[in-house]
């Protein structure tokens, strides 16, 4: 059970791994966690110096990360990948991996949302400061009873710096222009799955969970 998920920014694809991850017992492999987690000094120099510079991590970097991460036994009954491939060359990369590992493609869901209902997701979140609770400002259901007030722990909301137009428009461009084209990618090859990501959680994670059974 190997999982890729192709999504734009906000669209759900991190709290759908965990759901699939805590029912199926796979573990969710981040990316962005293998990074934080380098323990190589050597390493986390240059990611440091990628990150001032305001340069993407190379390929060949997180190839290598990816690679070690998907050899660990914990991976051998399945897992779920966040965060690659981004691209098409990562995706051919990938593939030598799973060669080199005889491991299967397995499945690619990509989530489809439009671009106006994530904006509302972005722009319109606010995030507890004490307990963390997600409330947002354009959905009736999860707007604060009081306004910008907890309703569990009535501790102030706050509001991310990133959590505008303007950056989620950057980010939802740079996803068109890189991670957009896996979508006819892996269409070609047969295994790409559409779930409609406008649906609740439940409803997402349970069109996600008929396919995988």
């Amino acid at each position: 059970m190997n999982i890729i998920f192709i999504a734009p920014p906000a669209a759900g694809k991190g709290t759908q791994s965990k759901l699939i991850s805590n029912k199926y017992n796979i573990p969710h492999i981040s990316t962005g966690d293998l990074l934080r987690n380098i323990s190589d000094e050597k390493d986390k120099e240059y990611i440091k110096q990628q990150t001032q510079l305001g340069k993407l991590i190379s390929d060949e970097f997180i190839v290598k990360l990816v690679y070690k991460a998907l050899s660990d036994s914990s991976c051998d009954n399945g897992y779920i990948l966040d965060g690659f491939p981004r691209d098409i060359n990562q995706a051919i990369a990938y593939e030598d991996i799973l060669k080199k590992l005889n491991k299967k493609l397995g499945y690619v869901f990509l989530l489809d949302i439009s671009y106006d209902l994530i904006k509302q997701r972005v722009v319109g979140r606010l995030n507890c400061s004490k307990c963390g609770k997600i409330y947002n400002t354009f959905d009736s259901l999860s707007k604060p009873t009081i306004d910008n007030i907890c309703d569990d722990c009535g501790s102030a909301l706050v509001k991310r710096d990133d959590d505008n137009e303007k950056t989620f428009k950057k980010r939802y461009d740079t996803y068109l222009k890189e991670t957009a084209p896996l979508i006819s990618y892996y269409e070609r090859k047969g295994v790409l799955h559409h779930i409609d990501a406008s649906k609740s959680v439940e409803e997402i994670f349970e069109s996600i969970d008929t396919i995988l059974k």
